[in-house]
């Protein structure tokens, strides 16, 4: 049994969806204008709204705006008797789940709120999923890019078919391929994450596949590699775009026929796993100029997810500062901030090309750095100009004792912002700053970089 919410001005019609909805069982309650349904809406807490656009008073937009303000994970449906095109439009850019017209027509309005229902489900056994796991791997957001994905994830999880998810740096592929994990009948077993781009080419063999000892200078003892480390369980395979050749075609070798062969061994393995690709090219593109394999993006691409970049999905900005804010106050033990509206509208106005990853670092460095309780809109224009209290990088760099001192820093931090910005591929990083990948891998390890989060 569902709670709904009818806000309707004219009597009939609430008298009519109340009949209908209380005949499958559905609890119901009504209300004649906006301000009474906004109220209701704060302490009856239904599950699904239905809202009529045109009422004297507080219009159906105006209280859909309102009502996603206080709660943005509401989902409400929209009514019409003068539906238009545009009216459509804008009630969807303002978080409407669905819109219906008048006059209604049962079986599509029944078939509505089942999906409607569905989808409060799957974000409350995605919810309980999540509280299971670290609050770093969440997806959060209730904007119909997101829902499409959550939609996707929640038919693919079950089964044990192959997914190629696609995105922007940032987007967070990594935490859609944990999500399907934990809804599949291996969630108990192993998660097994590779960045093919993080790992030099003539490595990434040994790392996939194991080696035996011998095999290769540095090679001490028999070490088994991600497949089998991912024995019935899921291997992710981060930035497959990035994969050599002939890694690639060993892959294509494990998911055809299931084994795979150690380096410098001759002994065939048996491995059962299910395997989720991720990347943030156009493989088609790759395939075109050989530098992907053809017959291998087939058989990871059974299933396609594409996560949608954060441009796409600002109505979820203000959920995702809530959340990285929390998250932040409770690692830190820092006392609970606020943001004030006019920093979030800055926020969601900025262009954002890091994605959620350049988002949760922002909010993070906000909590440090502004003053008072609550984040102001000033204090994200500071930030946005590269100016704070404390100067900032530049300011850091400029009480360097030395000029090779200050090289050092500059150079540090210039090659942790664009692997930041590149998520961590290593060759995309070196190809966007025209450095050779060797060299990199040098400066990485000469100034101690990690990966953050």
């Amino acid at each position: 049994m569902a709670r709904l919410l009818v806000i309707d001005d004219e009597s009939g019609i609430r008298s009519a969806l109340a009949q209908v909805f209380e005949y499958e069982g559905h609890e119901v309650t009504e209300a004649a204008d906006g301000h009474e349904g906004i109220e209701l809406a704060d302490s009856f807490r239904p599950d699904v709204i239905f809202l009529d656009v045109k009422m004297p008073g507080l219009d159906g937009l105006d209280v859909l705006e309102r009502l996603r303000d206080e709660d943005p994970s509401t989902l409400v449906i929209m009514i019409s008797g003068h539906g238009t095109i545009d009216t459509a439009v804008e009630a969807t850019r303002k978080g409407a789940y669905d819109f219906l017209e008048k006059p209604l027509d049962t079986d599509r309005l029944l078939v509505t709120l089942r999906r409607a229902l569905e989808l409060r489900g799957l974000t409350q056994s995605m919810a309980d999923l999540r509280s299971q796991i670290e609050s770093r791997y969440e997806i959060v957001g209730t904007s119909y890019a997101i829902r499409q994905v959550l939609e996707r994830v929640e038919k693919v999880g079950p089964t044990d078919a192959r997914v190629l998810i696609t995105g922007e740096n940032g987007t967070g592929k990594e935490l859609v391929a944990r999500a399907i994990h934990r809804l599949s009948p291996r969630s108990d077993e192993p998660f097994v994450e590779v960045n093919c781009a993080a790992i030099p080419s003539e490595l990434i063999e040994s790392e996939l596949f194991g080696h035996i000892k011998g095999s290769f200078t540095g090679a001490v003892a028999d070490r088994a590699g991600k497949f089998e480390q991912a024995d019935a369980g899921t291997l992710f395979l981060d930035e497959i775009g990035d994969m050599s050749p002939d890694a690639q075609a060993k892959v294509l070798r494990a998911l055809e026929q299931g084994v795979i062969t150690r380096v410098g061994g001759s002994k065939s393995i048996d491995v059962d796993v299910r395997v989720i690709a991720a990347t943030n090219k156009d493989l088609s593109e790759e395939i075109e100029e050989g530098g992907f394999r053809e017959d291998l993006f087939y058989r990871l691409n059974v299933v396609p997810v594409h996560v949608p970049p954060l441009r796409e999905r600002r109505d979820d900005i203000p959920m995702l500062i809530q959340h990285f804010a929390d998250i932040m106050t409770r690692r830190e033990g820092m006392s609970p901030r606020s943001f004030e509206r006019a920093a979030i509208e800055r926020l969601q106005a900025l262009s954002w090309p890091g994605n959620v990853r350049e988002l949760r670092n922002t909010v993070e460095r906000l909590l440090i750095l502004a003053g008072g309780e609550t984040v102001r809109g000033e204090d994200v224009d500071l930030l946005a100009a590269g100016r704070s209290s404390t100067g900032g990088i530049g300011g850091e760099l400029l009480s360097s004792d030395t000029f090779a001192d200050f090289k050092d820093g500059a150079e540090r931090a210039f090659i942790l912002q664009k692997l930041r910005e590149h998520d961590w591929n290593v060759a995309e990083t070196a190809r966007q700053i025209d450095m050779p990948r060797s060299n990199l891998y040098k400066k990485i390890e000469k100034y101690g970089l990690v990966r953050d989060g």
